[in-house]
Order: structure tokens, then C-alpha cells, then sequence
């Protein structure tokens, strides 16, 4: 069954300390191209992401966004050893001063210690961010996994409308037919007229290459090969709708195929019936036209 080029999907997540929000989307696109927007520390990540997208998608402009947060806690503070030793030193030195100038201080506390800047560090920095890596991408899996899924939702959709549409193409094509076997009687008649009105007036003209000229007007006029093309681009359009993978690039050139059969139809047509038929042919393959343009 085909698929959408057109999705969506979000998600979130949490591992230790870390929080996060995914946004996966997608649009019509002539090939794949893909925009990521992870944070550059995370090493890894994103070219596990792009390859995990490249595996599962042909086409699309697909968009994809991670936001990442940290709760901080004291217990994930670390003691910056070398500043508390210089702390700890100018406090001595502060009481030896004091105590010779007949100046009693107050004992200090390691709370006043603690809250000196600089006295603790936050080991986010120092944290290795494989186990992180690793569990993003693995969540990331469920989001694409719900991602094409809407996809091949939306395809679903797209097919039905397709095979509704290729539907009156075949009810056109099959009305097209039948007005050029009724009109075959008339146009022979008005070839005949022709060709006695040209040889009443053409006096010394060879009847034979005139007779020949008029066949050749009336090949020309024949809608038979292109009845036989419209029908048969009918049956591969719905042969490329049953099948899986990205058919896309398939329908979309099969669409200037439908189109080119029509306009010569119409070219053809000599008759109101027919190029009205016509007519409604090209707007419903430029529907479809419309339609193929979402088909991954």
C-alpha cells in the first residue's frame, strides 16, 4: 500500500535526570531531505537518527526537533577540592590576623563555606553521554515507528481517493470510446462529401492521391490508440497503488502520460461529445495530478 509523504508524531521521554520532547514531521519533497536539530554534545545521536529516518523513508522534507532538559540536584554536586583548600587557608590566615590584633571572630560555618562561588561544581559536564545516546535512540524508534504509521494512514486515504478518481477515468475513457464508434458513420460520410466536392472543383487532379489524402485525415482522426493507452495507463495506476514502497516518482510520471493521451484526444476529437469528454478527462487527471503529488 502506498504512503503519505505528509506526517506527523511527538513524543517524550525521561532517563536520570534528563527530560525530553520529540517533533517529527514531514512534507511533499522530490527526495529525502532531512533537517535535525539535537544537541551537538550528544555525540552520536544524530547520525543514528538520520540513519534510522534513511531506513525507513524514500522521500519527504522531514523535520525533526528534540528538546533536552536537566534537573540538578545537590547530590549531583561535586566539591571543587582546590577551592575549598584555598577557602579553608584564607580563613585560617583571616583568624591567626585577627587573633594578633586582640580580635575574637566568629567561627565559621560550612554552609558560609559552600555558598562561596565556585565551590561547587555541577558534574553535568563530566557525565558520559553513551547510556544517554543510547536510550534517545531507542525511544526515537517508537516515535518513527508512530510516524510511519501515520504515513501509510494518510496513504491508505490517498489511495482511496486515487482509485475513485481512476475510476472515472475508465467510465471517460469507455464514454470517449463509444462516441468515436458512433461517430465513425458521420465522419466517413463528411470524408465522402469531401472528397466529391474536391473533385468536382479540382479539375485534372489525380482522384487516387486525393482519395489518399482524405485516408490520411481520416488515420489521423482515429482516437483508437489512444482509448488502448488511457485504458491501459488505468491499470497500471492501480497496479502501482497495491504495491509497497515508494511508487511516487512512478505515478507522477504516469500522471503526464494521462495527460498527454487526453490532449491528443482532444486534438483529435472533431466532435462537441468527444472534446467535452476531453475536457472532464484532463480535469480529473490534473486532480489526481494533485493527489500523486503527496504519494511518497
Amino acid at each position: 500500500m502506498i504512503r503519505s509523504m505528509t506526517g506527523f508524531a511527538s513524543g517524550k521521554g525521561e532517563y536520570g535526570p534528563h527530560s525530553w520532547t520529540w517533533e517529527l514531521r514531514s512534507v511533499n519533497g522530490k527526495g529525502l531531505d532531512m533537517r535535525l536539530r539535537v544537541p551537538d554534545w550528544l555525540t552520536g545521536l544524530e547520525v543514528a537518527l538520520r540513519a534510522a529516518l534513511s531506513k525507513s523513508l524514500s522521500r519527504g522534507n522531514v523535520t525533526l526537533s528534540m528538546r533536552l532538559t536537566r534537573e540538578d540536584s545537590a547530590s549531583e554536586l561535586a566539591l571543587n577540592e582546590v577551592a575549598m583548600a584555598a577557602a579553608l587557608s584564607a580563613l585560617d590566615q583571616t583568624h591567626k590576623m585577627a587573633a594578633a590584633r586582640g580580635i575574637a571572630l566568629e567561627p565559621a560555618r560550612a554552609s558560609d563555606l559552600l555558598a562561596l562561588k565556585g565551590m561547587l561544581d555541577a558534574t553535568a559536564d563530566a557525565d558520559d553521554p553513551a547510556p544517554l545516546v543510547a536510550r534517545l535512540t531507542e525511544d526515537f524508534n517508537d516515535l518513527l515507528a508512530a510516524f510511519v504509521e501515520m504515513r501509510r494512514a494518510e496513504g491508505e486515504a490517498l489511495a482511496t481517493v486515487l482509485n475513485t478518481q481512476l475510476d472515472q477515468v475508465a467510465a471517460l475513457t469507455a464514454q470517449a470510446a463509444d462516441l468515436a464508434v458512433h461517430r465513425k458513420d458521420k465522419m466517413a460520410a463528411t470524408l465522402r462529401d469531401n472528397l466529391a466536392h474536391v473533385l468536382d472543383n479540382a479539375q485534372g487532379a489525380d482522384p487516387d492521391r486525393v482519395a489518399q489524402e482524405l485516408a490520411l485525415i481520416a488515420v489521423k482522426a482515429d482516437i483508437t490508440e489512444e482509448i488502448d493507452r488511457l485504458s491501459a495507463h488505468v491499470d497500471a495506476a492501480r497496479e502501482l497503488l497495491g504495491q509497497e514502497g515508494a511508487v511516487g516518482r512512478k505515478l507522477d510520471f504516469l500522471m503526464q502520460e494521462f495527460n498527454r493521451e487526453t490532449n491528443t484526444l482532444c486534438s483529435k476529437a472533431q466532435s462537441t461529445e468527444l472534446t467535452a469528454v476531453g475536457l472532464e478527462l484532463k480535469a480529473v487527471i490534473d486532480q489526481m495530478r494533485e493527489q500523486v503529488q503527496n504519494v511518497e
